[in-house]
């Protein structure tokens, strides 16, 4: 079987700039490499042979960097987007780069030492479709996001209820639970999770590791700091 992902690259980092007016938010460096190059590897290492990139601002960087990922020992294709679609909009989009299997997704801009060969089981999971249509990594939450997002109960998200904890920014996904989305559409990842979430058809998992949203050159620094460690 062979193992997919999508890395989510086409954020534009607001709160980054001006770090970001000029490079894209994934090629900032940590630890000495693009922080997008830390996910790209640690998938490789997993097992993952096949990635799709989005993009939108300064794209073009993005693509002169990682090329088609023969560095890396990986196929890298890319979709890009004229104007950001969001979460669900933009996989939507991508869904025929990333053929009729379930992938993993994950966001360009967390840092974090996750195992991404706990997910394959998971994505074998989906394949045979006794898991539902979408599994979640949760993290616990961080001090600029006390309420999190959703409640986890006995391996399933809830809406209400469970341990509140945050989406970490990775997740499985079968390329169906996406069917809704017209292409090239805008849309939020939570408008599709939500009443999935409520009909209690999302798996998720607690992560305890190092993890962290990027999402500040405040926090940019603190991810410099726990490269240190992760190496």
């Amino acid at each position: 079987m062979t193992y997919r992902a999508m890395i989510l690259a086409a954020g534009r980092g607001e709160r980054m700039r001006p770090l970001t007016d000029h490079t894209p938010k994934p090629l900032l460096m940590v630890g000495g490499k693009p922080l997008i190059q830390w996910h790209i590897e640690r998938l490789a290492r997993a097992g993952v042979t096949e990635m799709v990139i989005n993009h939108a601002h300064l794209g073009n960087q993005i693509e002169q960097v990682l090329r088609a990922g023969e560095q890396f020992g990986v196929g890298i294709r890319y979709s890009a987007e004229h104007e950001a679609l969001e979460t669900a909009g933009g996989i939507a989009q991508a869904l025929p780069l990333l053929d009729d299997a379930p992938f993993i997704v994950v966001s360009a801009d967390v840092f974090c030492v996750f195992d991404f060969a706990i997910l394959i089981p998971v994505l074998q999971g989906l394949a045979s479709g006794v898991s539902g249509r979408a599994h979640l990594v949760m993290v616990p939450n961080a001090p600029h996001h006390p309420a999190g997002d959703f409640g986890l109960m006995g391996g399933l998200l809830q809406l209400q209820g469970g341990e509140r904890l945050t989406y970490s920014g990775i997740a499985c996904f079968h390329p169906a639970f996406f069917a809704t989305v017209p292409h090239g559409a805008k849309m939020k990842l939570v408008e599709l999770l939500r009443p999935a979430i409520e009909s209690g058809r999302v798996s998720g998992e607690r992560f305890n590791g190092h993890w962290l949203d990027v999402g500040t050159p405040a926090r940019l620094a603190e991810a410099n700091e726990l490269a240190v460690m992760a190496r």
